[in-house]
């Protein structure tokens, strides 16, 4: 544990607001010290919370939260706001089950007034914060904190675009900028101006200017405007800003306090219009493994503090992602056409491996998923086939665009949904429950589901030889069965499963993941004198009627089983053996899918048991289907 004096007697962000600057520096050391300490036990996202470490302490100090709202965007840099909000106490749960979550979460404290898991939101729900506190007529503060990635997206400009016409108080967005470059580095003379240019006496003088210019003729009005905007833009690169309507204020050093603390005080006095403050931290900053890791240890396992070694387990198969990214270069190689396209995860998707590869067919948008989608849908248009890989917690977000742009006009783009399923310490933010339902619906797609690495491999196959119609494959986080992968895999018939395992009595249709606890769920229903047929869907659309015909002429009971929300596969195959008539002879039919709640984070094997889909309870439900008691054998 780090020797922590000071933090020691915050409790809560009140605590620090009588601090001088020389006591916020220690403060902000000593939080350093606690977030690296912390992450080094449970694991999680480390860089993005080292980089503002300086800006919380300076944040808390100034506003007055949580009557002042603070909102941050994304909320993985939010641990050191935890450390300062009552919560220093249980920071070595984080993403622990029953602990506390690595994102904010308005459950947990009252110092999370949103939730922000994913990038974008911030300033939308901010302006809701500030235009719900000025129709009450309060006069509480808001503050949004986005990252520069964040500002990829076209919400955040949306919401910017909104926000001088919706609100008519203080309204305040910092733009943490620690990876893009959107300024140049900044120094002491930067620091000095963009404290000049938010302080009172600037600002009245503006002002006067302004009412000057009114008076002058029209011309002369518009030149005056234009040369004072522009002028401050050269000086500070706060032109678009200020096109948007917001007050710029910036670039500032985010790890500099002594310039930090007195320029939020100055920018949370405007409140004639919106103000952005631009600062510029460095991901990472404080902790040297962190500051030399090309991705600044954004996330982490479990570490050792003292070298930043660490503690990955060692795997006897290939992860999921890289057998994504391997088999995708393979077929890359035979075809000039094809092309990868990722919402800023690039290696989240396994596309850096396809980017070496491929440098000038990869395509990185930056968080963006609905203009990646309609990206591909032009690429598709024009004759090449474009991989979309993006999460599928995050394709969501380009939901519209997969049925508008793709789905409506038949284009060839091919989806790749990584994170389908359960992601243990993530949570319910991040995980990919409600692809099969969503992508399902839209006639024409073709909706595959791996069970190990070599049906992945086949399904990229798959996807690539579809020219007429969109297709989408989903596969988990994590590592593979073990299985080997064919040298070049063979594409699969569309819409037809496999039998993986004959029996008599029950028959259990697995579509993709939980196809290995299946066949366990298998073996113990054997160890009970009960026969199980076990079967890999593969397609969740177009379903293989002949083979889920003949499972439910040939058994007493069927079983569907998915790592997925209700209302996805299980309820396609209800909906087609109703219109089949294959439902009217009695035929006992059980969904086993995930539970309709929003999970919370904890262990993979957890939440598993939690939602019913481990071998036991796959072998139960069967059992329960044919009226057999559990734990006994049936006769």
């Amino acid at each position: 544990m780090p020797d922590t004096p000071l933090l020691d007697k915050v409790k809560l962000p009140a605590d620090m607001r009588g601090f001088d600057l020389p006591q916020l520096k220690q403060l902000a050391q000593e939080v350093r010290a606690e977030t690296i300490d912390a992450v080094s036990v449970t694991g999680g996202h480390l860089g993005a919370g080292l980089g503002v470490v300086e800006l919380t302490v300076a944040l808390h100090h100034v506003f007055e939260t949580p009557d002042d709202i603070l909102i941050w965007d994304v909320g993985h840099q939010c641990y050191p706001h935890k450390i300062l909000t009552g919560r220093r106490d249980r920071i070595r749960t984080l993403r622990q089950g029953g602990g506390l979550s690595g994102f904010t979460k308005r459950s947990e404290s009252a110092f999370d007034p949103f939730g922000a898991a994913h990038a974008s939101t911030s300033i939308s729900a901010a302006l809701g914060f500030a235009t719900a506190r000025d129709q009450q007529g309060k006069t509480n503060r808001v503050v949004a904190v986005i990252g520069d990635g964040s500002m990829s997206a076209g919400m955040a400009y949306e919401a910017m675009n909104n926000a001088v016409e919706a609100t008519s108080g203080q309204l305040m967005v910092v733009l943490n900028d620690n990876d893009m470059s959107i300024a140049p580095p900044v120094g002491g003379m930067s620091a000095y101006l963009a404290g000049l240019v938010a302080g009172g006496t600037y600002r009245g003088m503006r002002k006067l200017g302004k009412k000057v210019a009114e008076h002058l003729p029209r011309p002369f009005k518009q030149a005056a405007k234009r040369a004072e905007e522009y002028a401050r833009g050269m000086v500070t690169g706060g032109t678009f800003f200020e096109e948007l309507g917001f007050y710029y204020v910036g670039p500032i050093d985010g790890h500099d306090l002594d310039n930090l603390v007195p320029i939020l005080k100055n920018a949370a006095a405007i409140t004639d219009k919106p103000v952005l403050v631009h600062v510029v931290t460095q991901k990472g900053k404080g902790y040297a493994p962190a500051e030399s890791s090309a991705d600044k240890l954004h996330a982490v396992v479990k570490f050792d503090v003292i070298s930043g070694k660490q503690s990955k387990p060692v795997s006897n198969a290939p992860s999921y992602t890289k057998v994504f990214g391997s088999e995708l270069i393979k077929r890359a190689r035979l075809d000039p056409k094809i092309v990868a396209v990722t919402a800023a995860m690039p290696s989240g998707t396994g596309l850096d491996l396809f980017g070496q590869a491929f440098p000038e067919r990869t395509y990185d948008v930056g968080i963006a998923e609905q203009h990646a989608v309609t990206f591909c849908a032009g690429m598709a248009a024009d004759g090449l086939k474009p991989v979309c890989a993006i999460y599928s917690t995050f394709l969501q977000r380009g939901y519209d665009q997969v049925v508008h742009d793709v789905a409506i006009q038949s284009l060839p783009v091919r989806f790749a949904m990584d994170r389908a399923g359960l992601v243990g310490a993530d949570g319910s933010t991040h995980a990919g429950s409600f692809d099969v339902g969503y992508m399902g619906a839209l006639p024409g797609m073709v909706l595959m589901a791996a069970a190990d690495e070599a049906e992945l491999a086949a399904m990229i196959a798959t996807s690539l030889e579809i020219d007429d119609r969109p297709s989408a494959f989903r596969y988990p986080r994590g590592d593979g069965v073990g299985v080997e992968i064919p040298e070049l895999a063979a594409p699969l018939e569309i819409g037809r499963g496999r039998i993986v395992r004959e029996g008599t009595a029950v028959a259990i249709l697995s579509l993709g993941t939980r196809l290995q606890e299946s066949l366990k769920a298998a073996d113990l229903l054997a160890a009970r004198g009960i026969s199980a047929t076990v079967a890999d869907a593969r397609f969740a659309k177009p379903l293989d009627l002949d083979l889920i015909l003949r499972l439910a002429r040939e058994h007493e009971a069927l079983i569907t089983v998915e790592e997925g929300a209700m209302g996805g596969f299980g309820a396609f195959v209800l909906q087609a053996l109703a219109e089949k008539g294959a439902l009217d002879a009695g035929l006992k039919i059980r969904s086993l899918h995930l539970p309709d709640v929003f999970q919370d984070h904890d262990a993979p094997a957890t939440q598993y048991d939690q939602a019913g889909l481990n071998a036991d309870q796959i072998a139960a439900a069967a059992m329960a289907a044919l009226g057999v008691a559990k734990g006994a054998a049936r006769a």
